[in-house]
């Protein structure tokens, strides 16, 4: 065994051996009858190309030696990889034994027919060697660094350098700007309210809680239930909106008579263990429709958001539809905090709320108006996606689903920031009429890839670089770092500056103007739209703790209404030239109306005795003797006798009598006519 491995190993290195003494010659040189000594070309970089190519071009004006050719032997891309990656370390050709090749393959051409040189090719040295003079010495290449093998598109313009202005679309809304509602009427924050809550929805919540407080009892859930009317709901809405304004511990502290928990509302207007059954069995959805839909779990047909619907659908279209925002809009995220085991659940590390449900805000930057929003759901796995077919991305569809171009009209301006911005997405939304800018990340396809003179190293503050493509404004600014944005309606500078805090020379900081692109100035002017939204959103937010997901958006849904219709009740005071209540008053005066608005329909809901509107004398008893009471105007005029006449007995004057419409017992005899007496003097109810 050991004989046959080493004779194995004899042959081996016998062929190698003869090998590395062939004779290796150019195809070109051989094709077109070349010298008998041949040559290996073999396939370069085109940097590395380029650079001998103008090596040859000066070498004919003036004297210089032969060319040396770098013979490599062939290199597979991946292990080429390295080469393009490094620009560190200067490559050197190591040792290299050619390994055994038949005679088909002694023969090696160039890739490109231009690499072949004029001039006499030299022969290669033999042996171990890798260059064409002495043996053993080792020829350097060029570095390469990445930015060698990117295309470049142009060049980084400075602000000195003239930017001409974009073609911007006119404004042109669907209607004029602000709430659409009439602004001549008084509009109560209930009656603004109502707007958002309507009473169809209001009547749907009542009776799907109503039937799933039946289901419940069915099940074996033991508690008192009475049925839920719409006087009981105002004041079950009341006493959330109380939740936003005052914040204790437990949600039972609210009903403890200890001190310091000592409060009059809510126990005056509902009972602890009724605000309970009411929001354990509060649901949204119709029961048996929700029933059929969770038959479908698990399949395409499966809708996820079933138990918030139809309030969803409701509270968006009238966000819709109530409020015309102005000029300059803007698309953020929006987290509903909630640590829910639900599949939609989100978890988002660079916002304040990181765990919750997503929402994608179209909001106005002026007012902080929620105008459109949608629930994100995840990504959609039953989507099938065709070999080669590229989608668009949840950074586009989510701002074209959002941008309802039929409802706003056109010249809009849209701001975003770097998960949205994009080439692809702002022509998109140019061919709809509307302008765009906002931040963008510089591995977004269709960023310029050049550096010719982009930004130094360590830029000062205020530098900036910039460049059109058409419509698209490509622009970098040194900030606190580099801020790159893209616009499709600024120029690239006119002069704007900001005040920052800028380093003297001796060391010391001061504030200073500095010079800022038009694109981010006005992006940090109109950004905040939805960062308004939500801090409005929060100072008095109704979000409480609860098990079930669904009753969280009904939380979120309670706080977009108030704070949309308060936003609406300052623009109807401002057209009314008046002050508007702040916000913690608007939430205390709709608690208060809501609250009589229950006593109201509780009034209205009472059945009185009467049969008729008209007030009119009628009988309590069948007879003239039966149920007499005391007549409320001989009781009047007895109590003044008797403050006026000391020691005078006071008399009861009844009757059988009383008015159908005020319910109170009035004499009507031939001497004392106290039912025409009581009408007269205006005391009717």
């Amino acid at each position: 065994m050991a004989k046959k491995y080493y004779k194995d190993m004899a042959e081996i290195l016998a062929e190698i051996h003869r090998g590395s003494e062939m004779d290796f010659s150019d195809s070109s040189d051989s094709e077109s009858g070349g010298s008998e000594e041949e040559t290996v070309t073999q396939d370069v970089d085109p940097v590395h190309h380029q650079q001998e190519e103008e090596s040859e071009a000066s070498g004919r004006s003036s004297p210089q030696p032969p060319p040396t050719l770098d013979i490599q032997p062939p290199v597979s891309p991946s292990e080429a990889s390295p080469l393009l990656s490094s620009d560190h370390e200067e490559d050197e050709d190591v040792d290299y034994a050619p390994p055994p090749r038949s005679s088909s393959r002694r023969r090696f051409a160039s890739s490109s027919p231009g690499s072949s040189s004029p001039e006499k090719p030299t022969k290669r040295g033999r042996g171990r060697g890798c260059g064409p003079g002495r043996r053993g010495q080792a020829s350097k290449r060029p570095k390469l660094a990445a930015r060698d093998f990117e295309p470049q598109q142009g060049r980084w313009r400075t602000k000195e350098e003239p930017d001409v202005e974009p073609p911007t679309p006119q404004f042109e809304p669907k209607h004029q700007p602000g709430p659409r509602i009439d602004t001549n009427v008084k509009w109560s924050p209930l009656s603004l309210f109502k707007l958002f809550f309507s009473s169809s929805s209001l009547h749907s919540i009542i009776n799907n809680t109503n039937a799933n407080a039946v289901r419940r009892l069915a099940q074996g859930s033991k508690y008192k239930w009475f049925p839920l009317s719409v006087d009981s709901f105002y004041i079950f809405l009341s006493i959330i909106l109380f939740f936003g304004l005052v914040h204790v511990h437990s949600r039972a502290d609210f009903w403890r008579r200890e001190w310091p928990y000592q409060f009059v509302f809510p126990k005056s207007s509902m009972s602890r263990d009724r605000f309970e059954a009411i929001f354990w069995s509060l649901h949204l959805s119709d029961v048996t429709e929700d029933e059929e839909n969770e038959r479908k779990r698990g399949t395409p047909q499966f809708d996820r958001l079933f138990k918030i619907k139809p309030l969803y659908g409701e509270i968006v279209n009238a966000c819709n539809s109530l409020f015309q925002p102005y000029q300059n809009i803007t698309v953020d995220e929006r987290m509903v905090a909630s640590k829910a085991r639900i599949g939609f659940r989100q978890y988002m590390k660079d916002k304040p709320t990181k765990f919750g449900y997503k929402l994608f805000v179209l909001a106005d930057s002026k007012t902080g108006y929620t105008s459109n929003f949608f629930v994100y759901q995840g990504k959609d796995k039953s989507k099938v996606k065709l070999r080669g077919q590229k989608d668009d991305g949840l950074s586009v569809t989510s701002v074209m689903d959002l941008m309802r171009f039929d409802l706003l009209g056109k010249g809009y301006h849209l701001y975003v920031d770097n998960f949205y911005s994009s080439p692809l997405l702002f022509n998109k939304l140019l061919k709809n009429h509307t302008a765009a800018c906002g931040t963008i990340r510089t591995n977004r396809e269709g960023f310029p890839r050049t550096t010719i003179n982009d930004l130094p190293k360590k830029p000062e503050r205020g530098d900036m670089r910039w460049i059109r493509e058409g419509n698209l404004l490509f622009a970098r600014w040194m900030d606190t770092k580099v801020v790159n944005l893209c616009s499709t309606f600024h120029k690239a500078y006119s002069g704007a500056t900001v005040l920052r805090r800028v380093k003297r020379p001796d060391g010391n900081w001061h504030r200073a103007p500095v010079d800022v692109p038009d694109a981010c100035r006005d992006y940090n002017i109109n950004m905040g739209g939805v960062d308004l939204s939500d801090a409005l959103i929060h100072y008095y937010s109704v979000h409480g703790k609860t098990m079930r997901w669904y009753k969280t958006f009904f939380y979120h849904f309670i706080d977009i209404a108030v704070v949309n219709s308060y936003i609406l009740h300052k623009a109807v005071s401002s057209s009314h030239n008046q002050a508007p209540m702040s916000h913690k008053q608007f939430r205390e005066v709709l608690m208060r109306e809501m609250v009589e608005q229950a006593k109201a329909l509780v009034a209205e809901a009472t059945p009185r005795p009467s049969l008729t509107n008209t007030c009119m004398p009628v009988f309590r008893g069948s007879t003239g003797t039966q149920d007499r009471r005391k007549c409320v105007v001989c009781a009047a005029k007895e109590k003044v006798k008797a403050k006026q006449m000391p020691g005078y007995k006071i008399r009861d004057m009844k009757t059988p009598l009383y008015c159908s419409r005020c319910n109170v017992s009035l004499c009507l005899v031939p001497d004392r006519n106290c039912f025409l007496e009581y009408h007269s003097m205006g005391l009717q109810k």
